[in-house]
């Protein structure tokens, strides 16, 4: 190598390793910063965490089209927050019912930089996950989990707009006693957070109203045979049979509760009041009862409006959460218009501070997170369709 070859790379090294010195002496982007695309507009990312694949993957997809529409409906609004005209894009991860695969999923998150989540579904995964967001200081609107321990950790960045399994199990527990009369009842629930949970304050509600609990059995999240349950419950003649878990299992249960001849009622919680459990179970469904957490669809404000362009642009109907999903993804972006900027540290304090009226009804929250003046409803199943029985709970009408 000759001597101008040598001097020119030596100083073609000095130019790399002087440019490399200035990319590392600049400063790091804020990891809550949303970018700009080539438009100008600021890029601000919300998550969607629900189970889109497995068995209650139609109740993942529900969510998920909630969350849909919400970003369309507000990118077609041109929102601008801050003075800055604002695109919104939903990051959307299958968690597939599973808690370990829930906090995974909740770090995916956190890593794309989202500036807030709506979901999980399932209490079972939406609980791990809130420690990873609270971490982050990441809001996360559940639309769905209605174990109460969700909001018991004290985290300040844990909501929801649905009401809690203490309201629902309180009100199934004194249904069941006061107007189906039930003075036996047996109980089954999944082991799950969800269908423990609302197990176990169901019992505690037909206790306190002088109910007997003549067998407490427990099944998983998984399984279709519950003949032997079945049997060993019906040597006890309950009145009523509650179910604590969602509409997969619940369908073949009903089925197999027809087959055996047992003629308590079924009776369970938000995880089956769903077409697919009418689907599912068939001639089985008629007469059982299930409850919903929140008011009956043709008394929420914004419900038809938001059927028509559900119905439209997924050419399916609402299974049971999308509406809350959409309001919930309303209630971060309405939080950071309030606080003028898209950065969780800054519009975080606002989500605490809502009043808002969503498609679901009037949204505010307690200290803890939970919705103000949560609702439930319970259905019966008559001629094929879930028809209301009674409301507890909810905002004066």
């Amino acid at each position: 190598m000759n001597k101008f070859a040598r001097l020119s790379l030596f100083a073609a090294a000095a130019i790399a390793l002087t440019a490399c010195g200035n990319k590392e002496e600049q400063p790091a982007a804020d990891a809550s910063a949303a970018a700009a695309d080539a438009g100008g507009e600021v890029v601000v990312k919300i998550g969607q965490v629900s189970p889109m694949t497995g068995p209650i993957a139609h109740l993942g997809k529900d969510n998920e089209f909630g969350a849909r529409l919400a970003i369309e409906d507000l990118n077609a609004e041109g929102v601008e927050i801050g003075g800055k005209k604002v695109k919104f894009e939903l990051v959307s991860e299958d968690d597939q019912a599973d808690p370990k695969i829930g906090t995974q999923v909740a770090q995916r998150l956190v890593d794309a930089q989202v500036v807030g989540v709506v979901g999980h579904l399932n209490s079972g995964t939406t609980i791990p996950a809130s420690k990873i967001y609270s971490d982050a200081g990441i809001p996360q609107i559940s639309p769905s989990a209605t174990n109460p321990d969700y909001t018991k950790q004290g985290y300040k960045t844990t909501f929801r707009v649905i009401a809690n399994d203490v309201q629902q199990g309180k009100a199934l527990g004194e249904f069941a006693v006061d107007n189906l009369k039930a003075k036996k009842v047996a109980i089954i629930d999944d082991r799950t957070a969800y269908g423990q949970g609302l197990a176990d304050e169901f019992e505690k509600a037909v206790k306190a109203k002088g109910g007997a609990i003549s067998k407490r059995e427990f099944t998983t999240n998984t399984a279709t045979d519950f003949n032997a349950i079945l049997t060993s419950i019906k040597s006890t003649q309950p009145d009523v049979i509650f179910y604590g878990g969602m509409d997969a299992q619940a369908a073949p249960l009903a089925k197999q509760m027809q087959r055996l001849g047992i003629k308590a009622k079924l009776m369970g919680g938000d995880g089956w009041q769903t077409p697919e459990f009418i689907k599912l179970a068939g001639e089985a469904s008629e007469g059982q009862y299930s409850s919903s957490c929140g008011v009956p669809r043709d008394k929420m404000p914004g419900f038809a409006a938001f059927n028509d362009k559900f119905k439209a642009k997924f050419n399916t109907d609402v299974q049971i959460y999308a509406p809350y999903e959409y309001d919930a993804v309303k209630v971060l972006v309405d939080s950071m218009k309030r606080a003028g900027s898209t950065d969780p540290k800054v519009y975080l304090p606002e989500v605490g501070k809502t009043q808002m009226t969503g498609v679901t009804g009037e949204i505010s929250f307690d200290e803890k997170g939970d919705i103000k003046n949560g609702a439930v409803t319970v259905y019966q199943v008559k001629g094929g369709k879930w028809e209301v029985v009674s409301t507890v709970g909810g905002p004066a009408q």
